[in-house]
């Protein structure tokens, strides 16, 4: 049996257009501002995408959905994320399970923790867990500018 381990990480700014939404793990978050980005800025789903390429080396989101391509702007990150996990399936390649870790001083990430994880889950087809942090005043997470996410993926060869 063959695994692999892949290290993901996402850092997004928020947002100053007041009808953005926040969407993490694919869930909207109310009450906060969303993300600057080309697509809708889950930086959870990004990571984990990330994670997940990296496991098995077939590049990164960058690549297979680049920001310079209109095609990706205002992107479902959990499509994108669907179409990664579809990819490591044709390669030969199953999730066993992905680690996240969302960095943000704001919002409460454990009010939708267990929407996240359901939601990603049911896409990886995989147990993923997820755990907010703060960076507790330190740098420009710490000053609330925006929100990371870092995610560590494990995937087997199917047999």
């Amino acid at each position: 049996m063959t695994m692999r381990v892949g290290n993901g990480f996402d850092i997004h700014r928020f947002s100053s257009d007041p009808d953005r939404p926040l969407v993490l793990g694919g869930i909207v978050v109310t009450g906060s501002p969303g993300l600057m980005g080309h697509s809708d800025a889950d930086v959870v789903a990004h990571a984990v995408a990330d994670a997940l390429l990296g496991a098995v080396g077939l590049g990164d989101i960058g690549m297979l959905f680049p920001d310079t391509d209109e095609r990706w702007r205002g992107a479902d990150s959990i499509g994108l994320l669907e179409e990664v996990v579809r990819r490591l399936r044709v390669d030969g390649w199953r999730v066993v399970n992905v680690d996240c870790s969302v960095v943000a001083e704001r919002p409460a990430i454990a009010p939708y923790r267990d929407q996240m994880r359901e939601r990603l889950s049911a896409v990886v087809e995989a147990p993923v867990s997820v755990k907010g942090r703060r960076a507790e005043g330190i740098g420009g997470l710490g000053r609330a500018e925006g929100i990371a996410c870092m995610a560590s993926a494990l995937v087997e060869r199917d047999q």
